[in-house]
């Protein structure tokens, strides 16, 4: 019999068929899409009830203007040094004979798990008088520098060293074939990772607030408290809006249409490895620096001022915090993965402009920081549906908002993992249409669904600039309690709460980075297009 031999074949994009049907599916991935773009709408809609001359006046004003030079020097200098980290980092762990190379592989990647506000509070317990720019460099690269290293070194370890040889054989020294060969293959990896610093750094407030560094996010914060959603901070969330969008559009404009990847799926060649020589003795000390400073240091000061709170802080309020961080994470877990399945679902089985617009959509409004998403939900919820205003339900949308790519990316890969013709094959061998998908397309993508809900679950115990606006009267999470403590300098009662928000953070943090490898060893197998 031929029919079922037929029906084990994928069918043509746009002609979907089984339990899903392409209306639903549509009109569903419209409305997260929709939800997606309601921060960017904001922004709009109010830049326009304001009024052009009233806007004016106060985006020109000379504080806007000083928040902007503070915005911009942070990112010029902090953005270069976390990518000349990240990439000599993984050149080493990656490339040379640094000994001890796979624990250094990890401790490079491990201050990822520190929120950068407990790391600046680690810094602050060490050196009280740190305050200013050049105090908010030293706090962004040391936190956010892991944004760079993990995808480069994840780049590094696929490349083929053909190259490489071919350039040495042609008489390049180690650091032209460097400079001229293995650097332009990073370029993606390393400025998708300077994008997520930059994004980082101005969606960025407990870190900068501890250190009495002003920029948009701190700005918008104190205004947001002092005249509640006034116009003048209104307009401060726009003027951040219109830059994380042009970081956007600056890093897809140098991005372009370049891509390097290797022809065949042949096994990778082990590269040569540099020996480092006599450098040996200062990339180990240089790295040990590094790693130190960055875990190290604030580590130590959280475990030293645990130890004299632990006896202060009620282990009720402990565990009440806890509980309540995850259950907000469960929740928003399980309602983002449930949201990001069909925009997910309709890129890989059903790949046009549209459902690529669709899915565009929520990288716009995770670009945007907490600070802009929670004015636009607050404004939202009091004017169209005042009844959720400072209630659960508006936290977790916001949430979602905040997190919603790091479902959509595990569903994508597991969804292209799962094909359709499996599903088709169930089918004709009898199985109904919603069996068929539940036990193949589901079963399938079940590990990936449970990776990105592992991942939104953990950044939303971690998460503190929506929370501080916009969780109701007497919600207690780990980052508001931290945060409410060592604003009033209590520092060991705030401990054990930083605590236990980096133990929580480790294991995401480690599966990030296994994740990076994997998805870097199957790129390598990939034909090019």
């Amino acid at each position: 019999m031929t029919a079922p031999a037929a029906a084990t074949h994928d069918h043509a994009p746009g002609r979907p068929r089984g339990p899903v049907r392409r209306p639903v599916l549509v009109a569903t991935a419209v409305l997260v899409a929709a939800f997606a773009a309601l921060p960017l709408g904001f922004v709009v809609a109010m830049t326009v009830d304001t009024g052009w001359s009233q806007t004016l006046d106060l985006v020109l004003r000379p504080r806007v203007g000083e928040l902007l030079a503070n915005t911009v020097l942070l990112t010029v200098t902090a953005v270069p040094l976390s990518v000349a980290l990240g990439v000599g980092g993984a050149w080493l762990v990656e490339r040379t004979t640094l000994w001890g190379r796979r624990i250094w592989s990890l401790l490079l990647a491990a201050p990822l798990a520190v929120p950068a506000f407990v790391g600046s509070y680690g810094w602050v317990s060490a050196v009280p008088s740190l305050a200013g720019l050049w105090s908010g460099v030293l706090i962004a690269v040391l936190f956010y520098y892991p944004l760079v290293y993990i995808p480069v070194a994840a780049a590094l370890s696929r490349l083929d060293p053909a190259l490489e040889e071919t350039a040495a054989s042609l008489g390049l020294g180690r650091w032209a074939v460097f400079l001229r060969v293995v650097l332009p293959q990073l370029r993606l990896a390393a400025l998708g990772g300077a994008v997520l610093v930059a994004l980082h750094l101005l969606a960025e407030y407990g870190a900068f607030a501890m250190i009495r560094f002003d920029t948009f996010t701190t700005a918008i914060m104190v205004q947001y408290q002092s005249t509640f959603n006034g116009t003048a901070g209104t307009m401060l969330a726009g003027v951040l809006a219109v830059l994380c969008l042009g970081l956007l559009a600056i890093e897809s404009l140098a991005r372009g249409r370049a891509r390097y990847a290797r022809v065949g799926s042949g096994a990778l060649a082990r590269p040569t490895r540099i020996p480092l020589g006599g450098y040996q003795i200062a990339a180990q000390a240089a790295l040990l620096a590094l790693v130190a400073a960055a875990l190290g240091l604030p580590l130590w000061f959280v475990l030293r001022w645990t130890a004299r709170g632990w006896a202060q802080t009620a282990p009720d309020d402990l565990v009440e915090a806890l509980s309540t961080s995850f259950g907000y994470g469960a929740v928003t877990a399980g309602v983002t993965v449930a949201a990001a399945f069909p925009l997910a679902y309709l890129a890989v089985r059903q790949p046009n402009p549209l459902t690529r617009a669709l899915e565009a959509s929520t990288y716009v409004s995770s670009a945007m920081p907490g600070i802009v998403i929670g004015l636009a939900l607050v404004t939202v919820s009091i004017r169209a549906v005042p009844d959720l205003y400072q209630s659960a339900t508006v936290l977790v949308l916001a949430y979602v908002l905040l997190f919603l790519p790091r479902a959509a990316v595990g569903l994508r890969a597991g969804l292209a993992q799962a094909p359709v013709s499996l599903e088709e094959a169930a089918r004709a061998l009898g199985a109904p249409p919603a069996a068929a998908f539940a036990r193949i397309t589901l079963r399938l993508t079940a590990p990936a669904s449970a990776a990105g809900a592992a991942l939104v679950f953990l950044a939303v115990t971690n998460e503190l600039t929506a929370t501080l606006i916009l969780a109701p009267n007497g919600t207690h999470t780990l980052a508001t309690e931290f945060w409410a403590r060592s604003s009033e300098i209590d520092y060991a009662g705030a401990a054990p709460y930083a605590l236990t928000m980096v133990v929580l953070s480790l294991p995401t943090t480690y599966l990030l980075f296994r994740q990076s490898r994997r998805a870097a060893g199957r790129g390598g197998r990939s034909r090019s297009r």
